[in-house]
């Protein structure tokens, strides 16, 4: 079973992000900020980080730089979110080694495209194309 760890200040959007999650079979933990986030990793890695960007401070960004550094910290898949669409966000979360993004508030099938695009999530049997 696939681990996430989903990271933002807002209790709700955890909650939403975690409840989506383990509809799919992912095991998933919470973090309300980079500190408690970058412990837990230090701990168990997880393959998946779902990231708010907008952390007070910009700390999205300083905890993916900070992750990266850690040992194993290049390993989980980010996709970071935000609640504006800003392209020079975007691009400085790639740049620091977020693979997707999706803009908040998200929907479940926003989500859940986002991480299939990773190749974390199998695509379910049903709506597969046939051979």
């Amino acid at each position: 079973m696939n681990r996430c760890l989903v990271i933002d200040d807002s209790r709700t959007m955890r909650k939403i992000a975690r409840s989506i999650l383990e509809e799919v079979h992912f095991d998933t933990a919470e973090a309300e900020d980079g500190e408690a986030a970058l412990e837990y990793c230090r701990v168990e890695m997880p393959d998946l980080i779902i990231l708010d960007f907008d952390l007070p401070g910009n700390r999205g960004l300083e905890f993916l730089r900070r992750l990266r550094l850690i040992a194993d910290g290049k390993e989980p898949v980010i996709v970071f979110c935000a609640t504006e669409h800003d392209v020079g966000q975007i691009a400085e979360a790639l740049k620091a080694g977020a693979r997707e993004f999706v803009q908040k508030p998200f929907e479940r099938k926003e989500l859940l495209t986002k991480v299939l695009a990773t190749g974390l999530l199998q695509r379910p049997a049903a709506s597969r194309p046939a051979a």
